[in-house]
């Protein structure tokens, strides 16, 4: 099963970072990931710009809004994703624990698994061109 392994954290902690900090957090996060990787289940992962980089698309009554900036006021924001093949909840739960040990600027993870849309697939599949 593929799995969403979304971080949240507070970004004016992490994005606070001196070049140092941020670089051992890496490693120890890349020493998590390796085996992962290395087994061939570790897919994207992706930190977020920061919060203030974002642009909301939020539906209007007669045509789309555009906002600066994310729509919740939150104080814990999605910092950064991991996508990955785990046999079972139990796993993707002990990763996302590995995880949690090693990176003081996450404050939660969030584990959701997910499915892979390929639209030209479908289109194919039904005779259509892809």
């Amino acid at each position: 099963m593929l799995y969403a392994i979304l971080c949240y954290a507070h970004e004016e902690t992490v994005f606070a970072w001196s070049k140092e900090e941020e670089a051992s957090v890496m490693e120890r996060l890349h020493a998590v990931q390796e085996p992962l990787a290395k087994a061939g289940k570790l897919g994207p992962v992706g930190r977020l710009m920061p919060t203030t980089a974002a642009t909301t698309v939020r539906k209007g009554k007669d045509e789309a809004l555009v906002l600066d900036g994310p729509f919740a006021e939150t104080k814990e924001v999605l910092l950064g994703f991991y996508t990955a093949e785990f046999d079972s909840l139990d796993e993707a739960v002990a990763f996302s624990k590995d995880l949690s040990a090693v990176n003081p600027g996450s404050s939660s993870y969030e584990i959701r698994p997910f499915y892979v849309f390929h639209p030209n697939e479908i289109k194919a599949a039904e005779g259509g061109s892809s």
